[in-house]
């Protein structure tokens, strides 16, 4: 019964890096005797009139009662897709854990995030764990890609995704 669970959990996780759900990285939720795990599928679906980018954070900064978010957007890509696009660019078709990172430009978006914008952030073992847009502010660092669902100018919601 034991042996079951380890390889069901082993087998989610491998499930859950490949179809881009989330999985380990940094933490910056609740204390570890607080926490839930859920497993975050991404992006979160996006309703009419909105959008989900992927990419990274370069700031989120407090201004009055919200957060301005500079977000340089990339694209996440997988498959031949990927393998196609990383030939492309390095020369090579090698695409570790079947996905590829293109950011051509660098240039940076400007968002609106209300304070009680939803957010989520990983914590371990392929698990996400919904956090405040203020420690998530607080946490930030260029590394992390994360999805942001945004309508017009403002951010519905932050996820982080893993990335091996």
């Amino acid at each position: 019964m034991k042996s079951s669970l380890v390889i069901l959990a082993t087998a989610v996780a491998v499930v859950g890096v490949v179809s881009g759900t989330s999985a380990p990285s940094r933490s910056v939720a609740a204390p570890a005797a607080k926490q839930t795990c859920t497993f975050a599928t991404l992006p979160r679906a996006t309703p009419a009139g909105q959008q989900s980018l992927y990419g990274h954070m370069s700031s989120l900064t407090r201004r009055g009662n919200h957060y301005v978010l500079r977000f340089d957007p990339a694209w996440l890509l997988s498959g031949v897709t990927a393998s196609r696009a990383a030939l492309a660019d390095t020369g090579s078709a090698d695409v570790p854990n079947d996905n590829y990172t293109r950011d051509e430009t660098h240039k940076l978006l400007t968002f609106l995030v209300p304070e009680g914008a939803q957010a989520t952030v990983l914590t371990h073992a392929t698990c996400s764990t919904k956090t405040t847009v203020a420690k998530l502010a607080k946490s930030t660092t260029p590394r992390r890609r994360f999805w942001i669902r945004v309508r017009n100018d403002t951010v519905q919601s932050v996820d982080e995704q893993y990335h091996p």
